[in-house]
């Protein structure tokens, strides 16, 4: 159902990637009087317990995208440290030049919380997809981009955005997803190793961890376990972690929810290129074209090659 630009699930669960960034949020405002949250008809029961004790520095902006980034700006030159929250489209597409020139070129500490990474909101379509924001914010210096994979990686990159001066951009699924992190205790500007293996390694970030995940399980009991490696910081991207951990793998999967020739698969492409990698590489992603079918997401996963059976497929295409 769609109320107010913003879908309300009703698989939607309290532990969520959304839930678990907006609440660490809203709890460092009990010692920090700088922060201020902006919405656009979004988040609808998010904040309310924010809005009762915070009155002050919570502003529901409607349905004017271009008008908050620029409030925003000028909220951040007074000294607070504001957050944006919207779904991904009207977080960034239709206010592009807003965040380009008032927030980005001026680097000001203005964090955006785009929410429905991916597809997570299949089957509403195309307005509500956001396949090719990674490609837009591959244009957009200084800003700091996280694409976590579970609610913890989310809460640190909260923590992150709440220490940061400079522009970031966070998206977000919020369909439930389960936790893979033991702990909290990580650097979210480095990629991580969620699971130990050889041969192959799978690449990936955002909303696609629970198909990399059950596709792992399904590897491991056919006995060839692969290196799973999230991202969650797609920008910049820290290509030397990355290629230390490549370093003793043959073939290397690299799978999102996300455009093939604008996310971090075609980074990827771009540096096995200079650093002459000698891996092979295949790229697990959504074709670039608008998407007409109408599935849920699972059936938009399957229909589009990036389903664990997908994953499956790929990792054993190629001896280890």
């Amino acid at each position: 159902m769609l109320i107010n630009n913003e879908i309300l699930d009703s698989d939607s669960e309290s532990i969520n990637m959304r839930n678990a960034f907006i609440d660490t949020v809203m709890s460092a405002c009990r010692t920090r009087e700088d922060i201020f949250i902006l919405t656009g008809d979004a988040g609808l029961g998010v904040f309310d317990r924010f809005k009762d004790e915070y009155p002050d520095r919570f502003r529901n902006m409607g349905v004017a995208e271009q008008n908050t980034i620029s409030f925003a700006a000028g909220l951040a030159m007074t000294g607070y440290k504001v957050f944006i929250y919207n779904i991904i489209p009207f977080v960034l597409y239709r206010c592009y030049e807003q965040v380009r020139n008032d927030i980005c070129y001026q680097e000001l500490p203005v964090t955006l919380v785009g929410i429905g990474s991916g597809i997570t909101y299949a089957p509403q379509g195309m307005t509500h997809y956001s396949i090719e924001d990674i490609g837009l914010v591959q244009t957009l210096p200084n800003l700091v981009a996280i694409s976590p994979v579970d609610p913890v990686e989310a809460r640190v990159a909260a923590h992150y955005a709440l220490a940061s001066n400079k522009p970031v951009y966070v998206r977000l699924a919020k369909r439930g997803e389960p936790a893979y992190h033991s702990d909290e205790t990580f650097d979210i500007a480095v990629p991580q190793v969620i699971k130990a293996g050889g041969g192959a390694a799978i690449v990936f970030h955002g909303s696609i961890s629970q198909e990399v995940m059950a596709a792992y399980e399904v590897l491991k009991d056919r006995g060839s376990a692969p290196l799973v490696i999230s991202v969650p910081t797609v920008q910049p991207l820290d290509t030397v972690s990355l290629l230390g951990m490549l370093s003793n793998v043959a073939h290397v999967v690299c799978v999102e929810e996300h455009f093939t020739n604008c996310g971090l698969g075609n980074m990827i492409v771009r540096l096995k290129a200079e650093q002459s990698a000698i891996w092979r590489l295949t790229l697990l992603g959504i074709a670039p074209h608008f998407i007409h079918k109408i599935r849920n997401c699972e059936g938009l996963r399957a229909d589009y090659g990036i389903s664990a059976a997908s994953i499956v497929d790929a990792v054993e295409s190629v001896p280890a």
